[in-house]
């Protein structure tokens, strides 16, 4: 019997690639790049199987251009805003994605971020390496305490959540905005006090965004809210680049408005190496990695291996954001 024909659009931790290669007929975009559209367009035609990442738009168009043997698209990745999910749905096409696995690691880089900027650690290391350190200051690079501070979580869902754990052991008063959040299906927010955003910004020395992207997130934190937080306060961002607008929070830490940002996410993504926000000192900007440690993302890759496979084999997804899909199959 042949091995139904998938597409990867890019290599994959082996212990996911492994199980694709072992069950099926598969195709691995192999540069650091993602495929451009319309090698993607051509690459997917007949498949039987897509495996994408969130660098892909994968649209009713790129559907269609596969053909009726499309049946399930696997994305390596928590998020799907890459997906048009509707499309999809129409086409009786389940869409799988990665829920759960990367909460720790993801919360634990926030929090690495958070003190990175809190402390001026990148600035540090800069100052050391452009031979600068000379002497003790006692004014030298002076930042802000984590501990005993407020930290405001927009978006307490399993991320933000797991990022207030973490803030319980620096003492941090911990408060949250989250207008969709069910307490009875969050245990942890009983350690945060649920407020307005608008209170949150005001009070928060640190603020850390955790949402998904969507019409109501999309530039959340603009010349407005940035307007309302306090001079001294911290931003960091693992959520979704456009989540915050770029433009504003330039604006914001060239007057200082706010004291600094810590982004892992940016708009535009990738950010350009000449791109404004990083004349700057007093923002830290890093290239996406909050999942990039080697058990997640090899966790990630068998994930989003076996939605893949379940698929195929034209079984229910172990993780789908559609599940509409099956009903009445």
């Amino acid at each position: 019997m042949d091995k139904p024909r998938v597409f990867v659009s890019r290599v994959i931790p082996e212990g996911g690639l492994e199980l694709v290669h072992q069950a099926c007929e598969a195709e691995v975009w192999p540069e650091e790049q993602p495929p451009p559209r319309e090698k993607l367009l051509e690459k997917v035609r007949g498949v039987d199987g897509l495996l994408c990442l969130l660098t892909d738009k994968i649209d009713g168009e790129l559907m269609d251009a596969a053909g009726p043997a499309l049946k399930v698209i696997s994305n390596f990745a928590v998020g799907y805003d890459n997906i048009d999910v509707p499309a999809a749905t129409m086409r009786g096409i389940p869409v799988g994605n990665t829920p759960g696995v990367l909460t720790d690691t993801t919360a634990d880089m926030a929090f690495a971020l958070l003190m990175a900027a809190a402390r001026r650690i990148a600035e540090g290391a800069e100052y050391v390496k452009a031979d600068r350190w000379r002497t003790w200051g006692p004014k030298l690079l002076l930042g802000y305490d984590v501990h005993g501070a407020t930290l405001g979580i927009i978006g307490m869902g399993r991320i933000g959540q797991a990022v207030a754990r973490r803030a319980t052991g620096f003492d941090m008063r911990v408060i949250y905005f989250d207008p969709y959040c069910d307490p009875d299906k969050a245990p942890f927010v009983d350690v945060g006090l649920r407020c307005e955003l608008d209170d949150l910004l005001a009070e928060s020395d640190f603020v850390s965004l955790h949402v998904p992207l969507a019409e109501d997130t999309y530039r959340l934190i603009n010349a407005e809210t940035l307007s309302r937080m306090k001079p001294t306060a911290v931003l960091v961002n693992t959520s979704r680049g456009p989540v915050v607008d770029s433009d504003a929070l330039f604006d914001a830490l060239e007057a200082g408005q706010i004291a600094y940002a810590a982004l892992d996410v940016t708009d535009p993504e990738p950010l350009p190496g000449d791109h404004k926000l990083l004349t700057l000192s007093n923002c830290l900007v890093v290239p996406h990695i909050a999942s990039a440690s080697h058990a997640t993302r090899t966790r990630m890759a068998v994930m989003a291996a076996e939605n893949l496979l379940a698929g195929l084999r034209g079984e229910r997804l172990p993780n789908c954001v559609n599940p509409e899909v099956f009903e009445g199959g």
